[in-house]
């Protein structure tokens, strides 16, 4: 019974110790192996084979390439298919996703290889572009999950984004009350930074979390020279910690806008590829 135990235990130490391993360690690198080898492969490759009159996307040599490169984009697209189906072992999603990363990063030698380095201003360019990009938004996706949540845990403070909104709220409630005694200018000051509303920004504020029509900064600074005054210190100190609610909010949004960002290009820029790459493939039959 106490072997049984003990095994059990290994098991789940096992385990665990796959599950907190991360989708790039996964399996010991196997798939950074795989692209690694495939890479070396074809640039070895590209210098031992004769072609003539020089390498390019129309020789023998461009159409393997070309058509390896193809096959790998339309598997390594349907990433997010997968996703919606969860299994273990050898094509886990962990697995399928450590492939993605690293057969990814291998398109870029098999694509330019495929072309011999002979670019231009037509669809076949268009094509290698656009996977290139596609792996570029990929490699900043990679490096914000490798060092946003982290970022995005220290700000929370233990917090949840409801309770963060609960506290600004609780300031909100103190300060339109201890701003009733204070002259009209200055009330007016707190009215208008109680009344903005801190969700509403653009895309560019959230990027960036720059916010330069920011409401509570200018009340703050309304309060300079008030000093001496209780109601007025009173409101001061209360203006301070609402700022740095509203900051801490700010860099959460941004955090979080920052891991999502690189989507709205990567996701887009695959569509286009494939189509690219569909016109790409029907015009070099065409032309055959």
């Amino acid at each position: 019974m106490a072997t049984l135990h003990k095994r059990g235990y290994e098991t789940d130490e096992v385990r665990r110790d796959t599950d907190h391993e991360s989708f790039l360690a996964h399996a010991k690198f196997r798939w950074l192996k795989v692209a690694v080898v495939l890479s070396l492969v074809v640039i070895v490759s590209y210098f031992l084979i004769d072609v003539e009159p020089r390498h390019n996307g129309g020789s023998w040599y461009g159409y393997t390439l070309g058509t390896i490169g193809v096959l790998l984009i339309l598997w390594l697209s349907l990433l997010g298919i997968r996703k919606r189906k969860m299994t273990e072992k050898y094509f886990s999603l962990k697995a399928w996703t450590s492939a993605h990363v690293y057969l990814g990063l291998a398109l870029i030698v098999i694509g330019t290889w495929h072309t011999g380095f002979q670019l231009g201003w037509n669809v076949h360019t268009l094509a290698w572009a656009l996977m290139m990009l596609v792996i570029v938004s990929g490699i900043y996706g990679i490096s914000v999950y490798a060092a946003l949540p982290r970022a995005l845990s220290n700000n929370r403070q233990e917090m949840t984004r409801e309770q963060m909104i609960e506290a600004l709220g609780a300031l909100d409630r103190q300060l339109e009350t201890a701003a009733q005694p204070l002259d009209r200018d200055l009330t007016d000051k707190v009215i208008d930074a109680l009344e903005q509303d801190v969700f509403k920004a653009g895309f560019i504020a959230r990027l960036t979390g720059k916010y330069p029509r920011c409401a509570t900064r200018r009340a703050l600074k309304a309060f300079d020279g008030t000093g001496g005054d209780e109601h007025a210190d009173k409101v001061r100190s209360l203006l301070a910690r609402r700022q740095a609610q509203l900051e801490q909010i700010r860099r959460h949004m941004r955090y979080k806008a920052l891991l999502e960002v690189w989507l709205f290009i990567h996701i887009p820029a695959t569509i286009l590829l494939i189509a690219a790459l569909a016109a790409h493939v029907i015009s070099v039959f065409y032309y055959w």
